[in-house]
């Protein structure tokens, strides 16, 4: 019995990430991290003996014992995941191990900027998710999601701040909590600021948006919809399909966080299938889910209510796997891009806006967007561009930036596919250690406000 029991989960195990496999071969990550996640997910369930982090024994060692310090929050990007999905898979390759006090939260891996933020509020101070009656009536979702019976940082206030990671989309996400914190966006808590946010590092954030959904299928027209032949049309189609079915196990295992569009075939029968696929109902036909917020067009409209804060310290690391041979934007050779993410480099460094539709910003050139890393374009990572720049600096040593500065936009270029920090730190190799060692050394001892008030103390 026990025997069948294992057998079948592993069964249901391979099933999920197959599907997994299959909708990230339709965008961002490509099949590149879906071979790479399969292999990891193999070694989870025929080699239980082994780490599945990703990390040798010594690199697993903790760098410092930190437990009175403000935590460092790991946020993923499209299609990621958080602890304790994918059989205890670390989206961060292990990365969370080199310091005591990190917390990976698990967002919705295809739900909207707007919705990511607001679930990785209550994740950390706890309580049921308010993603806000306005925009839920306007998005056609319930108001209330999760419910986080204790948060994983309570004491969260301007006293007690923290450092954000964010891979890809995570990084839009932090910097539209902050800004949420900012407005006082969250009812009940009217004392939140920008000061709760003491850093945001980038790993090949999106910033700017990436022209690559527009390869993938949605119209350049508008940013919004979608083509109606396209491979986002396949993983629209997929995503409904794996909710509709709504099998708690395998909801458990991996989740697109679209349990408040109630899209279960227990809320809406089979005549709610047919209207969500056929575009009349769910996320994607009001657009209240992750491609549209990563066009230009989308980025330009969250950035219009984004700002950056004098007090608090911005870093970003920007990827890029092309180089320019005789005035042409190429692939920067075979080695160093996964080589199922070749192509998608191949053709982002070929992009061409179509000469009939509106450029989708005034001073919009092609050329400034071929330089990218599979995913994103280099120029929408290193820092927050439009529709205005913000305060930046090029980061050539680690040394360029010390003593760190708040309020301003230090980012480096980094020679990596957008896959580098995440999945498989074998592939990395030594950079991966080499990057993440610094961003810990920095959240830890050069992003300081002031002294901190510990966690474990009282107010006087």
């Amino acid at each position: 019995m026990t025997r069948w029991w294992i057998s079948a989960l592993q069964l249901a195990e391979l099933f999920v990430s197959s599907m997994v496999h299959l909708l990230y071969g339709f965008y961002i990550f490509s099949t590149a991290v879906a071979g790479d996640l399969l292999q990891a997910l193999s070694d989870l369930i025929f080699k239980p003996n082994l780490s599945n982090t990703g990390l040798k024994e010594e690199d697993s060692k903790k760098t410092t014992s930190v437990d009175d310090l403000p935590p460092i929050v790991l946020v993923h990007g499209i299609f990621g995941f958080g602890k304790g999905r994918l059989g205890g898979l670390s989206y961060f390759a292990g990365a969370e191990k080199k310091d005591d006090r990190v917390l990976v939260p698990d967002l919705g891996s295809l739900t909207s900027i707007y919705d990511r933020a607001r679930e990785l509020f209550y994740y950390l101070k706890g309580g049921q998710v308010d993603y806000g009656e306005e925009h839920s009536k306007t998005y056609g979702h319930s108001q209330f999601g999760r419910v986080y019976e204790k948060g994983h940082y309570p004491e969260w206030d301007e006293d007690h701040p923290i450092h954000f990671v964010g891979h890809s989309a995570g990084g839009q996400v932090v910097r539209v909590l902050q800004q949420m914190l900012a407005d006082k966006a969250f009812a009940g808590y009217e004392n939140t600021s920008p000061n709760w946010v003491l850093s945001i590092t980038s790993l090949s954030g999106a910033f700017n948006g990436t022209t690559r959904t527009y390869i993938d299928g949605m119209q350049p027209e508008d940013g919004k919809s979608l083509k109606p032949i396209c491979l986002l049309q396949y993983c629209r189609i997929g995503v409904i399909l794996y909710d509709w079915f709504d099998i708690p196990f395998l909801k458990d295992y991996y989740n697109f966080g679209f349990d408040h569009f109630n899209m279960s075939r227990k809320e809406i029968g089979i005549w709610g299938l047919v209207n969500c696929l056929m575009g009349k109902s769910g996320p994607f036909t009001t657009g209240d889910w992750i491609l549209p917020d990563l066009t230009l067009q989308g980025s330009i409209r969250l950035n219009s209510h984004i700002q950056t804060f004098p007090d608090t310290y911005y870093f970003s690391y920007a990827t890029k796997r092309t180089r320019q041979v005789m005035g042409v934007t190429i692939p920067s050779g075979l080695l160093g891009i996964h080589p199922l993410l070749f192509i998608r480099v191949l053709q982002m460094s070929q992009w061409r806006h179509p000469s009939d539709v509106t450029p989708p910003y005034k001073g919009y050139r092609d050329e400034d967007w071929w330089d990218n890393d599979g995913a994103l374009n280099t120029i929408s990572m290193t820092h927050p561009r439009l529709p205005i720049e913000h305060p930046s600096r090029l980061v050539v040593n680690d040394s360029d930036c010390q003593p760190l500065e708040p309020g301003i936009w230090y980012y480096k270029i980094v020679e990596g596919d957008h896959i580098l920090f995440i999945i498989n730190r074998e592939r990395a190799g030594v950079q991966f250690d080499l990057i993440y060692d610094n961003i810990f050394e920095r959240c830890r001892k050069h992003a300081f406000r002031k002294n901190p008030t510990l966690p474990n103390q009282v107010h006087q």
